[in-house]
């Protein structure tokens, strides 16, 4: 748990799962009631991250292997915690992340076959103590999740690096999530992505509300701007 005053959320599942689009209505939501809310993202979310995420998302850096990629999420996380994440945490304010750690250990780890020893070892150091509160998994069989994946990069950009892998590997990124929330049911929890947009939007709330409520956590008397 995030040593601080906040609330740290994560975001997680495959392509297509609609993290985005739930980050963004739990934010509003969060901001309507009074509470400070910054909203972030992985690869990236701080000046050096970014630089990072271009690099990561374009393949750049694919030709130097799995192992190379790793170091760079690794680096790029650690950039984003200290100098993003652990000072809002600090002032007492919900992070919604958009993917965090436990990508790293499905995307690098489990399909890019590196061991889970060397892993765990790059998240301890990139994370620095500051684990999510709260992880939520948005899970989509891979040819659903690909397909809106696919549409949505139709109407605004190409696919990235990771979108365009084969059906197999997409697949076993869902069983790899599933295992993980079965690990740690009490950091995570899965939603099942093929409901309703406000269906899943409500089921997440209820989440948040409670976890709020155990970390005795109040509205402020204004909204994040």
């Amino acid at each position: 748990m995030a040593d601080a005053n906040g609330l740290f959320v994560s975001f997680e599942g495959g392509e297509g799962a609609g993290k985005s689009t739930q980050i963004r209505r739990l934010a509003e939501r969060l901001r309507e009631r009074g509470h400070e809310v910054l909203v972030t993202r992985e690869p990236g979310g701080s000046p050096g991250a970014e630089a990072v995420r271009h690099v990561l998302l374009s393949g750049a850096a694919e030709m130097f292997g799995t192992r190379m990629e790793a170091i760079l999420f690794a680096a790029a996380r650690n950039d984003h915690v200290e100098e993003v994440i652990r000072p809002a945490l600090s002032r007492g304010t919900i992070v919604l992340c958009d993917r965090f750690m436990d990508s790293s250990r499905v995307y690098q780890g489990v399909t890019g076959n590196l061991e889970p020893d060397y892993i765990e070892a790059l998240q301890r150091v990139a994370v620095n103590g500051v684990v999510p509160d709260c992880t939520l998994i948005l899970d989509i069989p891979a040819e659903k999740g690909l397909e809106r994946a696919r549409k949505r990069a139709s109407a605004v950009t190409a696919p990235d690096r990771f979108e365009k892998e084969e059906m197999q590997t997409h697949e076993k990124r869902r069983e790899a999530f599933l295992d993980i929330a079965a690990r740690e049911p009490e950091r995570c929890h899965v939603i099942d992505a093929q409901q309703s947009e406000d269906d899943i939007a409500a089921e997440i709330a209820g989440i948040v509300d409670k976890r709020l409520a155990a970390a005795n956590i109040a509205a402020g008397s204004e909204a994040a701007q």
